[in-house]
């Protein structure tokens, strides 16, 4: 099993920025790929950005190229998410999740392993 400790996340106003971090312990050998996602209320959780193991690999969602970096630091089996340019619509709780798979690895389904999320509110 793979247990995640994410932190980072509070109120910040419209074009303001945040970093969420996300530290992962247990048997962390068996990830390669890891990743955020997001749900907003009454919305289906969805992708916003991954990395693969070696950060050969990174994907982001459209609606956050550009503003979102996500980085990884293999030696602390940690992940972090660099926020900028935040917008309302980026209010979510966020989760970290990993993933034995390698790729284009971007649906939810692919995910074996969760993070219990952080709270991003981006409001004046």
């Amino acid at each position: 099993q793979v247990h995640f400790v994410e932190s980072g996340g509070g109120l910040v106003q419209p074009g303001g920025s945040l970093r969420l971090s996300c530290a992962a312990s247990g048997r962390t050998g068996s990830i390669y790929t890891m990743g955020w996602f997001r749900q907003a209320p009454g919305k289906e959780r969805e992708f916003v950005a991954a990395i693969a193991n070696y950060g050969n690999i990174i994907n982001y969602a459209d609606s956050v190229k550009g503003r979102f970096t996500i980085s990884r630091d293999n030696a602390k089996n940690a992940m972090s998410l660099q926020m900028n340019s935040l917008k309302p619509a980026d209010t979510s709780v966020y989760y970290c999740a990993a993933t034995r798979m390698v790729g284009d690895v971007t649906r939810r389904n692919d995910y074996d392993y969760w993070g219990q999320g952080t709270q991003v509110t981006v409001s004046s």
